[in-house]
């Protein structure tokens, strides 16, 4: 029985990614597909870790970060070491979230503030304008 392989076209099309995109991370040394002439033949494992490459980039993982949990990559110690490393990746991601929205709630409120005196200065302006006309 032969081995899966995939074109880089097959896994463009499969995770709706641009080729240019699968060899920019065969050029970051994260896939590496074997060559028949000009051609890439990919394996499932690299099928694997380009759908881990994406879900990672998906969650707001560094390239950096996607790359070391796939080479923790360990199914013979149950990938303690991988699934430690995505859980303690997942807190700190969760942390830079939270804090975004601190700093999201906080530029809303100083918008609110900003908002309110620019429309509490028109109608200076306005009533203003109103007191000059009655006036001439």
């Amino acid at each position: 029985m032969a081995k899966q392989t995939y074109s880089i076209s097959d896994l463009a099309q499969e995770l709706d990614v641009t080729t240019r995109t699968i060899r920019f991370y065969e050029e970051q040394g994260m896939l590496s597909p074997l060559r028949r002439g000009q051609e890439r033949i990919y394996s499932p494992r690299d099928r694997v870790t380009l759908k881990l490459i994406l879900r990672g980039k998906r969650l707001g993982f560094s390239l950096a970060e996607c790359k070391t949990l796939i080479e923790l990559y360990d199914p013979q110690a149950g990938n303690r070491k991988q699934l430690n490393s995505m859980l303690e990746l997942i807190a700190e991601r969760r942390r830079q979230l939270e804090q975004q929205l601190l700093d999201i709630r906080q530029m809303q409120l100083e918008l609110d503030t900003a908002e309110e005196r620019c429309r509490a200065a028109l109608l200076e302006t306005s009533q203003g304008a109103c007191l000059e006309e009655d006036g001439s």
